[in-house]
């Protein structure tokens, strides 16, 4: 991966040398105006493409325009995982877990997930993958500082070969010490996307490839008595390096490598001035290899007895092949409907059976399933009717998934939806099969557990004069998840026969007052049946309070304040290095702290630069912060780097 990181900054150099410094801009355009880039340029012999031209869009097309101006959501999507991360509280190193604050059931799988989830926030799916389409060639670096010698990079390059043909290549790298004992992180994400239609308009491909591999030295959190000095604000241990580790000598692993070609073609094309006839055919193939392994040097009594002394290596191999066949046809009278039949060899296990005295455990899950599918969407006079429904029809697991949605545009700015999702999936991989070194975390649970049943109800109002707010009401049977075993105190994979039900209630809204803004974003939720099983705070809120303005006549913008997080206290998930995965815990309750950064950013040309002081307030608050039971969170850092768009 190196060398490809190598080659994208070649690529990148390169293309900066005809860059010209500027970025293509209608004169008089919206970000322009807003971030005060528009100035009397000298004429040129050929006019740059506008910024509109400038695409990007999703495995869905849904598209959007490359965008270099510098908004608070930009703000908020400047960290390790380029999103909006509103829902997550990050560990204190850079690349290391997040503990889920806000919960989203909306997931449509209808077989079983790869296990270690508490490594997946950074791995990039299907659904992550961005396509390009670009007059010219375009490039992008975004720059972070960490924790302690290391780096932040993710580096990006397009380009058209043809109106028709675009390729992309970008890689991410972290490597991060950390402030505390054993918490390394070394990462890395390689894509290749790629993009094609031709001539006639009647043939379409996506592809990508991506190998990544996210590597974590474990530590098992702080000791008691690290704890104990944690909490008391002792100046000695001001240095967290000091600070004791309940070991220094595991690590785990996630590596993955996806292959993905997506193409669709017209079989009719018939557009009039009544009807727009169109016969559609298309395959997808999805090819995802990965595994996951944790190494630790001798065993740790945290996690109980174990078989060997030494040299503790569990690894887990998991591959998945999909093909899908689609047709779907489509009227304007009628609307869309399509059928879909795909097939998927998995396979997911171990080099070898453990046999003990009272029980057998297997070392592979493997076989085929084959789903049928169908969909249907209309629009009418500002409605939009979608449905999809997928099922498993044959395999050994059961599985199917029901979505209906109705949304309709109140006027240009407001949308109001709902919709119910049914879905009936089984547990992910490691709740079904597990083995490990130490002796408590082997089972196998394929032949005793049922599917996971989630069916909600969510209504949706988007409208930026008035409010952004969204509800969903979700139900759960057969929840499956790992929690403390009560007669071991071990770590083990449960399924409740109780009924969840979870209410979500997030709102958004920002205030304009001239230059200042303030920016609100708030959720409430709330378990009434099953809270010993799903641990939710009550309420996180988010709000920005911020000045923007134009300096050095418009040639710099600027953007600065105050950003406030804030979730109530409550039985926070703990993390097992183990499994990579957060259990359930009823004992600690975590939370009611705030956490306030200070930020000066700025924007020239087409680089926006960010200045960032993190948790400004535990300079002067009690040392009752954590990211997990036994992790602490981050102390005050100060934080800086940069987003730079290059356009040749």
């Amino acid at each position: 991966m190196r060398n490809s990181l190598l080659f994208i900054i070649v690529l990148i150099s390169w293309s900066s040398l005809f860059a010209q410094g500027g970025e293509p801009a209608t004169l008089g355009s919206e970000n322009d105006l807003q971030n005060g880039s528009v100035r009397p340029k000298a004429k040129t012999k050929q006019e740059r493409p506008p910024v509109d031209l400038y695409k990007m869009f999703t495995v869905d097309n849904d598209t959007t325009i490359v965008d270099t101006s510098l908004t608070i959501q930009k703000f908020y999507k400047y960290n390790y995982l380029r999103k909006d991360n509103f829902d997550l509280l990050p560990f204190s190193n850079e690349g290391q877990s997040y503990n889920t604050l806000i919960y989203d059931f909306s997931s449509q799988h209808i077989k079983p997930k790869f296990g270690a989830r508490a490594r997946h926030f950074n791995y990039l799916e299907v659904n992550d993958m961005l396509y390009y389409e670009v007059p010219t060639p375009l490039s992008e670096i975004y720059y972070k500082s960490v924790f302690e010698q290391g780096q932040n990079l993710d580096a990006f390059f397009t380009m058209n070969t043809s109106r028709r043909f675009n390729f992309s290549i970008a890689y991410k790298g972290l490597r991060s010490l950390g402030k505390y004992q054993h918490i390394l992180t070394s990462t890395g994400n390689f894509r290749f996307t790629t993009n094609y239609q031709s001539k006639n308009d009647r043939y379409m491909l996506k592809a990508h490839y991506v190998a990544q591999d996210l590597l974590n030295e474990e530590n098992g959190g702080l000791t008691d008595q690290a704890l104990s000095n944690f909490i008391g604000n002792d100046s000695q241990f001001d240095d967290r390096s000091i600070l004791s580790v309940n070991f220094e000598d595991a690590e785990s692993i996630l590596d993955g490598q996806r292959i993905y070609i997506n193409q669709k073609y017209d079989l009719i094309k018939q557009i009039d001035s009544i009807s727009n006839n169109r016969i559609e055919i298309g395959h997808i193939l999805n090819y995802d290899d990965k595994y996951y392994e944790y190494r630790q040097d001798s065993p740790s009594a945290l996690f109980g007895d174990s078989f060997v002394t030494s040299d503790i290596q569990d690894k887990v191999d998991g591959t998945d092949l999909n093909n899908k066949l689609w047709l779907r046809y489509s009227n304007n009278l009628l609307g869309s409907i399509s059928f879909q039949i795909n097939h998927t060899n998995y396979k997911y296990g171990y080099k070898s059976v453990l046999i003990q005295e009272d029980n057998r455990i297997p070392n592979i899950l493997s076989g085929n399933l084959i789903a049928a599918g169908a969909g249907y969407s209309k629009k009418y006079r500002g409605f939009q009717l979608v449905g999809e429904l997928q099922t498993n029809i044959s395999g050994d697991f059961d599985g199917y998934d029901f979505k209906a949605e109705a949304s309709y545009n109140i006027n240009s700015d407001a949308k109001f939806s709902g919709g119910i999702h049914l879905n009936s999936a089984p547990a992910n991989f490691n709740h079904l099969l597990y083995q490990s070194s130490y002796e408590n975390y082997n089972w196998y649970n394929a032949d005793v557990y049922d599917n996971v049943k989630t069916s909600s109800i969510n209504f949706d109002l988007i409208s930026e004069k008035w409010l952004n707010v969204s509800t969903s009401f979700v139900n759960i049977n057969d929840y499956a998840y790992f929690a403390l075993d009560p007669e071991s105190s071990l770590v083990n994979s449960f399924q409740t026969k109780d009924n969840i039900t979870y209410l979500k209630i997030k709102a958004s809204k920002e205030f304009r007052f001239g230059k200042f803004g303030l920016n609100n974003t708030i959720a409430y939720q709330n378990v009434s049946s099953g809270d010993s099983y799903l641990n939710v705070p009550d309420l996180k809120t988010r709000n920005t309070l911020y000045y923007t303005d134009n300096w050095f006549q418009n040639a710099l913008f600027i953007q600065t304040g105050l950003n406030f997080n804030y979730f109530t206290k409550y039985n926070m998930n703990s993390y097992d290095p183990v499994l990579a995965e957060f259990y359930v815990q009823n004992d600690q309750g975590i939370g009611g702290f705030p956490l306030i950064d200070l930020f000066f950013n700025m924007k020239v040309r087409q680089t926006r630069i960010f200045f960032i002081a993190e948790h400004i307030n535990s300079l002067a608050s009690e040392n009752n912060y954590f990211s997990a039971p036994g992790y602490p969170y981050r102390d005050f850092t100060f934080r800086f780097g940069l987003v730079w768009n290059f356009f040749l």
